[in-house]
C-alpha cells in the first residue's frame, strides 16, 4: 500500500513508518517538527519507499497520486508543563491537530477511498472511576480542566472519525493508545518513565510524588506498533484499546528502574497531593484487541527497559 502518516517524525510515527516499510509498503510522511524530531527519520532519508513533506496538518493536505491508507498521528502529546513542545504550551496547536488535522486527513482518505486510522489516547477516559478501562466506558473528564486541550481534542477527533464513517462510509479505525515507551521517546516528555529513567541513569534519587501508590501500565513500543498494524489490517471500526494490562504502582515502577539500571541512589518521596494532571489509576482492558486482533503484548517491562536504556544513555551523553 501507499500510506500517508501524519506525525511521521514523532516517537510512534517513526516506528510505524519503519514497521510498514519492512512489510513492503510505501510511506508518505508529514510533520511540521513542532514536536517531531528529524533524527527519528534521518535513517529513512533517501529510502525509495519513504518520502517526506514538512507540513502542518491543520492546513489543507494535497497528496499527488493515489493513497491506500491514512494514519493520523500528528499531535503534541507531552503532559510536561515545562516542555516547550508539551500541550500545555501548545494549546491551540493541540486543538487544531485534533480538530482540523483530523478533518483534513479524513478528507484525504475520503477522496482516495482509503482506509483511515486515528491515533486516539487513553486520556479520553480522564481520571477513570472504573478499572480497568474498557472501550465502552465514556470517561470521567473535565472539558475545562488543565488537560482539556489534549483530552477534548482526541474526543472530538474520535467523534469526527466515526461521523465520517457513518455519514460518508469512510473505512475508519480508532486506536486508544495507553502509556508507551521505547527508543526515540522524548526524554523531556514529562511522564513517569522518561523522568525516572533519566534520573536513574544519572545516578540520582528517583522522585516519587505522594505515596507512590498511583498506578500505570507500560507498553513497549514494538508491541504497540504491532497492535496498531493489526488494527489497520482489520475491518474493525469502533475504538480499540492497545496497551499493556500489567499494572504497577509508581513506587514499584521506580524500584524496578533502580534495580535494572543499578542505581543505588534510591527513591525520594515528594510531599503533597497528586497533580490535577495525574490520573490515579490507568490500566487498559484489552479484551477487544485480544478477541478481534488476536493481539497482546509480548515484551515484559524489564526487557523493554533494557531495550530502551541504550537510547537514553546516548541522548544523555553516557554511551
Amino acid at each position: 500500500m501507499r500510506i500517508l502518516i501524519s506525525g511521521a517524525a514523532g516517537f510512534l510515527g517513526s516506528h510505524l513508518s519503519d514497521r510498514l516499510i519492512s512489510e513492503g509498503h510505501q510511506i508518505i510522511g508529514l510533520d511540521n517538527f513542532i514536536t517531531g524530531n528529524r533524527a527519528n527519520i534521518a535513517h529513512r532519508m533517501g529510502d525509495e519507499n519513504f518520502s517526506f513533506y514538512r507540513h502542518d496538518v491543520s492546513n489543507y493536505i494535497f497528496v499527488p497520486g493515489n493513497v491506500d491508507a491514512v494514519l493520523h498521528f500528528a499531535s503534541p502529546a507531552s503532559p510536561n508543563p515545562k516542555s516547550p513542545s508539551g500541550y500545555f504550551n501548545l494549546p491551540i496547536q493541540t486543538m487544531k491537530a485534533g480538530a482540523l488535522g483530523t478533518h483534513n486527513t479524513l478528507g484525504v482518505a475520503k477522496t482516495n477511498n482509503a482506509r483511515y486510522l486515528l491515533a486516539s489516547t487513553s486520556e479520553i477516559y480522564g481520571d477513570p472511576e472504573i478499572h480497568p478501562q474498557s472501550e465502552s466506558y465514556p470517561g470521567n473528564v473535565d472539558p475545562a480542566g488543565p488537560r482539556a486541550v489534549y483530552d477534548e481534542a482526541k474526543r472530538f477527533a474520535e467523534a469526527l472519525t466515526l461521523a465520517y464513517h457513518r455519514h460518508h462510509n469512510v473505512d475508519t479505525r480508532i486506536v486508544r493508545i495507553f502509556n508507551t515507551y521505547g527508543p526515540r521517546m522524548d526524554l523531556e516528555d514529562g511522564r513517569a518513565l522518561p523522568n525516572l529513567l533519566k534520573q536513574a541513569l544519572l545516578g540520582q534519587p528517583l522522585t516519587v510524588y505522594g505515596d507512590g501508590q498511583q498506578t500505570r501500565s507500560f507498553c513497549y513500543v514494538d508491541d504497540l506498533v504491532d497492535g496498531i498494524v493489526r488494527l489497520l489490517y482489520s475491518d474493525e471500526h469502533m475504538p480499540v484499546n492497545i496497551g499493556n494490562p500489567v499494572e504497577m504502582t509508581i513506587l514499584q515502577f521506580a524500584e524496578t528502574i533502580n534495580r535494572v539500571t543499578g542505581n543505588q541512589a534510591g527513591v525520594t518521596f515528594m510531599a503533597g497531593e497528586r497533580s490535577a494532571r495525574d490520573p490515579q489509576r490507568r490500566r487498559p482492558d484489552i479484551t477487544r484487541a485480544q478477541t478481534i486482533l488476536k493481539w497482546e503484548p509480548k515484551v515484559d517491562f524489564e526487557e523493554g527497559l533494557r531495550r530502551t536504556i541504550p537510547y537514553f544513555k546516548e541522548k544523555l551523553g553516557l554511551a
